[in-house]
């Protein structure tokens, strides 16, 4: 079953941010049981070839693998689901014309997704035009990341838009933008809320990441179903601090 048809289910899916542009960190966790990883090409230092070559990592070990581009733009879109991505995670979508956009640039057809055979996604020229965008059809995962009041505001109308397979609540940036000092603050817990409960309505999965991975079971009552938790960068720093903490003990 493709990640897209369980994120339809809404199966329970936990994943993980990759921060380190580097192919081993991926090939490492492609020997995990982890649903899926997320490159983080907006907030961590990956070029177009540290995508390529992270992805083709996650290809090898058969883990679905979506990329969080830098910006709302064709190129970087059109970038990560030629090197082969499941998906793309798409940051500050914030109006139902930004939804439309996102889903027309990420699937191919009139003023869509760019064409190229010789891509890795397209099996470099060995597969036939039509095999390549039915296949793209069915497996391209599409996800609106929600993270700005205006998005909130908006939600109904984004979660309406058809083409996008999910919507991720950025719960960090929803602070920052709503000037609050705790993600826990009533204002950013309503604009989680609302993301939840606009996604039971029109029938859109809901992701978000959680600080607390304890928070899980009462989001995932709200009907979040996909979970992108810690990173390789936090695995690091807690395997560091247990391992001083045990060395010491």
């Amino acid at each position: 079953m493709t990640l897209k048809q369980r994120l339809a289910k809404r199966d329970r899916l936990i994943g993980t941010f990759v921060k380190t542009p580097s192919p081993i960190i991926v090939e490492v966790l492609g020997l995990t049981g982890l649903d899926c990883l997320c490159i983080d090409a907006e907030h961590a230092p990956f070029d177009r070839l540290a995508i390529d070559a992270c992805v083709a990592a996650a290809r090898a070990a058969d883990k679905d693998v979506v990329v969080r581009t830098p910006a709302l733009s064709p190129e970087h879109v059109l970038n990560a689901l030629d090197c082969g991505a499941t998906g793309i995670v798409a940051p500050h979508v914030r109006s139902a014309e930004e939804a439309r956009e996102l889903a027309r640039m990420s699937h191919y057809g009139a003023g869509g997704r760019g064409y190229a055979g010789s891509s890795r996604a397209a099996g470099y020229t060995t597969r036939p035009m039509a095999a390549h965008r039915q296949a793209s059809a069915e497996r391209t995962v599409v996800i609106a990341q929600i993270e700005d009041p205006e998005a909130i505001d908006a939600i109904d109308e984004i979660a309406a838009v058809d083409g996008i397979d999910a919507l991720f609540v950025g719960r960090v940036d929803l602070t920052v933008a709503y000037g609050a000092e705790s993600q826990d603050d009533p204002r950013v817990l309503a604009g989680v809320e609302a993301v939840c409960a606009a996604g039971l309505r029109h029938g859109r999965p809901v992701g978000m990441f959680l600080a607390r991975i304890e928070d899980v079971p009462y989001w995932a009552s709200r009907g979040a179903s996909l979970f992108l938790l810690g990173s390789d960068h936090s695995f690091l720093l807690a395997g560091a601090a247990d391992l001083l903490d045990r060395g010491r003990a």
